[in-house]
């Protein structure tokens, strides 16, 4: 799990640094990772979602691909 270190910037509130906090480990893919960890998954769940974002993946690489073309 990475570690998020975050400074408070002059002059900036609470809020503002939280938010921040809470972008960066949005980008991290903390969030996501925590939620799957958190319940148990089935190795047959995991292979099927493997294999769905691999679907997804190879989909918005031939569209991308056919967008190019023209």
């Amino acid at each position: 799990m990475p570690v998020i270190k975050i400074r408070a910037r002059t002059s900036e509130s609470l809020d503002q640094m939280l938010k921040r906090f809470k972008k960066i480990c949005e980008k991290e893919g903390l969030t996501r990772e925590i939620k799957r960890t958190v319940f148990y998954e089935k190795p047959s769940d995991i292979k099927r979602r493997k294999e769905r974002q691999m679907i997804r993946k190879m989909q918005k690489e031939a569209a991308l691909s056919r967008d190019y073309r023209m």
